[in-house]
């Protein structure tokens, strides 16, 4: 994975030197900018959010601990560079990743460039576990959900999760439960398509919808039909089998 970089030093000298070495030894590296002074340098940062920064201390009227300063946040690495060593206490105040003396010795260079690249690498793994996490949460709060099945003599609030399928017949639909219950609605069942669609039902056929959950298998002989894990045959109408085709590989 390539690293944007931006290097910022008050010597041109400097910047192409390590421009050259950054070519020649950590190839992982792309310089998307320079700057020669803080205000400059403020501008490139802004612009093209880079994930490492090279940045010299020692620069007339605003040095690199006073540009980090002037920035509202930063995001990117970053590697000091300075002719004077006095200022690594001060660099590692600054969470820098490394501080490099002039002139820039290879060496050090790459395990610099090396730890932004593992640091880089160990923010991509947390953040896929951050968001594996909030799949995960998604997924318990959509197991409380609950959808209200209103009937002559109740409403129902029943988790789509224990439907294992709903089949209308003229404007009713009835509600097929994983305990054997049944329970008849007087709505019809494209009121519900939508709705169940979030919770992995499909519309195999004008008059049924199927949680994917229950399918054992399609049976693609005597008419197409899905035989459900209670043995219930579903037929599937002509029209809707490109679109159970295309969900159903989702499973596998």
């Amino acid at each position: 994975m390539m690293i944007d970089t931006v290097i910022i030093d008050d010597e041109q000298n400097n910047i192409d030197n390590l421009q050259y070495l950054l070519t020649r030894h950590c190839p992982q590296v792309k310089v998307v900018g320079t700057a020669r002074n803080a205000v400059a340098g403020q501008t490139i940062i802004q612009q093209q959010q880079p994930a490492l920064l090279f940045l010299d201390i020692q620069m007339p009227e605003k040095n690199g601990f006073e540009l980090l300063q002037s920035l509202p946040g930063y995001q990117f690495e970053v590697i000091f560079i300075t002719a004077f060593d006095q200022y690594g206490i001060q660099a590692v105040k600054f969470a820098a990743i490394d501080y490099l003396l002039k002139p820039i010795n290879a060496e050090e260079l790459k395990t610099a460039v090396q730890k932004v690249a593992e640091k880089n690498r160990q923010k991509k793994q947390n953040l896929q576990i951050e968001n594996l996490l909030q799949l995960l949460q998604h997924q318990q709060q959509k197991e409380e959900h609950r959808i209200a099945l209103p009937t002559a003599k109740e409403t129902r609030f029943a988790r789509p999760q224990d439907i294992i399928r709903c089949e209308s017949t003229n404007n009713y639909t009835t509600f097929y439960f994983n305990n054997a219950e049944k329970l008849m609605v007087s709505r019809p069942i494209y009121e519900y398509e939508e709705l169940l669609n979030n919770y992995g039902f499909i519309r195999c056929h004008q008059s049924h919808l199927v949680n994917k959950r229950y399918i054992k298998s399609w049976i693609k002989e005597d008419g197409n039909y899905l035989l459900l894990e209670d043995g219930t045959q579903i037929p599937v109408s002509r029209q809707k089998k490109d679109t159970i085709k295309e969900q159903l590989e989702r499973l596998k």
